[in-house]
């Protein structure tokens, strides 16, 4: 007896829009990306930069023409709420280690206020070995695997601010809420505190609560979205500009919206070498776009005349 054939694969649409996920623990970037995109069936989908498995929170998510923008959130200052175990070291200075040692505590809410205001403003940081860093076209976690060491270089991170939220003196761990450029490894955040204070940590826990002007607590978990009905999950997703308004906005008449949409610069006054979002007359986004020194407006990436979902807003 033949086998029944299969049902016909129901085709992916076209959809534009910027999803604010709230990423689970256990889950990589990758994995809640295609999770998202067969919720919503899109036919194109990218995300801003990846979240560690062991971190949960804010990840947001592009569809369609957002895709453009999806690098324009590398840049962007983060901001995370850490949990650190001190007294404990492991291999890869997180709750998925092999514990290297373990040391006493000494520190009180006093010492700990200390330390965290010594790690506010420009640090050097030395990356992890478990990084995803690439040293000669491999990744550094692959050599950590193999337990090769490699020398890396201290590069310059900024922390913008560091503050104690909880502490638990039974248990020595602490909660902290963190903002930081981009590039910062929280997890060597955490283990260069342990050494200051003299016992060690690791990280226990990660969550990232922000990304510029994006916040976590406006961000959707898979299982919330999957409970929703079809017709209503786009009602979630953000417009396509959501992922460019920490920048200046040029608002066009009818005819240099025109002429910008077919790759012609405009002339527009502000201050020179500034990069800006651009929109015509009825406030739909034209695209991404460069100021130069002399005046002109220069695109640099544009979106499709007509979009599939959220309507870019006029801000």
């Amino acid at each position: 007896m033949s086998a029944a054939p299969s049902a016909p694969r129901r085709s992916r649409r076209r959809l534009d829009g910027v999803l604010l996920l709230d990423k689970p623990l256990g889950m990589t970037s990758n994995h809640a990306l295609q999770a998202a995109r067969r919720l919503f069936n899109a036919a194109k989908a990218g995300h801003t930069g990846t979240l560690d498995p062991l971190a949960t929170g804010l990840l947001p998510l592009c569809f369609g023409e957002a895709t453009k923008f999806s690098g324009e959130l590398l840049g962007a200052d983060k901001r995370y709420r850490a949990t650190i175990q001190l007294g404990v070291t492991t291999t890869t200075a997180d709750a998925e280690g092999e514990i290297l040692a373990r040391r006493p505590v000494t520190a009180g809410a006093e010492r700990l206020q200390e330390v965290l205001a010594q790690f506010v403003g420009e640090i050097d940081q030395v990356p992890p070995m478990h990084s995803a860093l690439k040293h000669q076209g491999r990744p550094l976690y692959d050599y950590a695997r193999a337990g090769v060491e490699i020398v890396r270089p201290a590069r310059r991170v900024c922390i913008h601010s560091l503050h104690l939220g909880e502490w638990d003196a039974a248990a020595a761990r602490l909660v902290v809420d963190v903002e930081c450029s981009k590039g910062t490894y929280v997890r060597t955040l955490a283990a260069d505190i342990g050494e200051r204070l003299g016992c060690g940590a690791h990280l226990g826990g990660l969550r990232r609560t922000g990304i510029g002007v994006l916040d976590a607590a406006t961000a959707h978990t898979l299982d919330a979205i999957e409970r929703m009905p079809e017709a209503a999950r786009d009602g979630v997703l953000l417009p396509v500009d959501a992922l460019l308004h920490g920048l200046p906005a040029a608002h066009l008449g009818a005819a240099d919206a025109s002429r910008l949409r077919h790759g012609q610069a405009v002339r527009w006054s502000g201050a020179a070498d500034t990069r800006m979002r651009a929109y015509d007359g009825e406030g739909a986004l034209i695209g991404l776009c460069h100021l130069d020194a002399e005046g002109w407006l220069c695109p640099q990436r544009l979106v499709a005349t007509e979009q599939a979902g959220p309507h870019a807003a006029n801000s």
